[in-house]
């Protein structure tokens, strides 16, 4: 019997946006669990490729939501790449650092009442961070990508990529979208799970 693979590369497609004309390539776990990666313009074998990974976040995403950062740094992200010139985006369906959406609901109750969003989290029985990067290796490899410029604050990402045998040769921060609703949540993300914020961020 053929054992199935764990992660597997599906089809490709252009995506215009706003901001220029990506490809969409779809990529399926054995679980079931779908994700994606856009891409923007050309690059040579070994060349250093802008990228960001990007945990799905539907509140923030796609209803706009202020009480995170997810979408504005979706946004940005998506306009430094076609600044660049070429970039990747891996966009990775694990909604609420891995929690799940209603659960992220959950969640949002008990920080409404009071908790912090790593306190929550535990609360709910889970980890403060359920999310898994094990799939960016077959994303980045099927775009021939092995080299990176990673937008990110998370420490966790850059750990991640360098298991996984990527080089990252520098780090650039994603400092954007600070709000009167989320500065806390994000403050707490960078006293409780390490995340990389301009203290400036918080004045």
């Amino acid at each position: 019997m053929t054992k199935q693979p764990k992660y597997e590369y599906v089809s490709s497609a252009k995506l215009p946006t706003r901001w220029g004309e990506f490809r969409i390539h779809g990529f399926v776990e054995a679980s079931g669990q779908e994700h994606v990666a856009l891409s923007f313009g050309q690059w040579e074998a070994g060349d250093t490729v802008p990228i960001r990974i990007h945990s799905e976040c539907l509140t923030g995403d796609a209803l706009f939501s202020t009480r995170c950062d997810c979408g504005f740094q979706l946004e940005k992200a998506l306009q430094n790449i076609v600044e660049h010139g070429f970039g990747v985006l891996l966009y990775l369906r694990q909604e609420g650092r891995g929690i799940g959406l209603l659960n992220k609901i959950r969640a949002y109750h008990l920080q409404d009442s009071g908790m912090d969003t790593v306190e929550a989290n535990e609360h709910l029985g889970f980890d403060a961070d359920l999310r898994s990067y094990d799939i960016c290796k077959l994303m980045l490899d099927t775009l021939n990508v092995s080299k990176v410029e990673l937008m990110t604050n998370n420490p966790r990402k850059m750990d991640a990529l360098k298991s996984l045998g990527i080089e990252i040769i520098a780090r650039k921060p994603i400092d954007h979208g600070i709000t009167k609703d989320n500065k806390k949540y994000i403050q707490t993300k960078t006293e409780k799970l390490g995340h990389a914020f301009d203290p400036h961020v918080f004045k």
